[in-house]
């Protein structure tokens, strides 16, 4: 079962958010936060694997409660908001968020969104995906040493991370078991001293490799 918290300012959106996710078989919503302060602090108390956290919000913004959450590895965040803006889809990557999604998003994708995130992917609104890419060409840094110690096929899984590939369609592609991709993932991982999937996406971009 994956345990859901909703941080959101607006009851509507909290009350309509967990009626379609309580239809759902293998989802449970354990919590709802009006702030980012009490998202933080329902994570610590409920646990949830998963929050769907809002951006603007009073008090504590969601970016900010992302980033506090995610230090303390309490849960995966999911953001979900009305604003399709550059500096909150990449703000919201920076501070650890796993996924980005609109509140236009049809309950189906929603729903598997939230399945996706649970189960470690990587999950951005195509348009917010094409302007991050984007936004990553143009400030590249300078070249990754740890790069070097990564073998031909530790980087070609990376280049498949870094196109948005989930760990099926990475294995698909590369023609590997599904447990084989989620081990060079961890050794990517590790070997470049990153925390997660989207900071490897954007440690390929910055570093020019991809």
């Amino acid at each position: 079962m994956i345990r859901v918290l909703l941080a959101d300012d607006q009851e509507l959106v909290r009350e309509g958010v967990a009626l379609i996710l309580e239809g759902q078989e293998d989802i449970c919503v354990v919590g709802q936060a009006v702030d980012g302060h009490e998202a933080v602090r329902l994570t610590d108390v409920l646990k949830p694997d998963v929050v769907l956290m809002d951006v603007r919000m009073p008090r504590v913004d969601g970016i900010e409660a992302t980033r506090r959450i995610v230090t303390t590895g309490a849960a995966r965040i999911l953001i979900l908001t009305t604003y399709d803006d550059d500096e909150y889809v990449f703000h919201a990557l920076e501070a650890g968020a796993a996924g980005f999604l609109l509140k236009d998003t049809p309950r189906a994708a929603l729903v598997q969104g939230i399945r996706a995130v649970a189960s470690g992917e990587v999950l951005l609104a195509a348009a917010a995906t094409r302007r991050l890419v984007a936004r990553l060409a143009i400030r590249r840094a300078a070249p990754v040493p740890a790069l070097e110690t990564l073998t031909e096929r530790e980087l070609e899984v990376l280049h498949a991370v870094a196109a948005g590939g989930s760990n099926a369609e990475i294995a698909l592609e590369l023609h590997l078991s599904y447990a084989t991709v989620k081990t060079h993932i961890a050794h990517l991982l590790t070997k470049l001293d990153k925390r997660d999937r989207i900071q490897l996406v954007i440690m390929a971009y910055e570093s020019g490799i991809v």
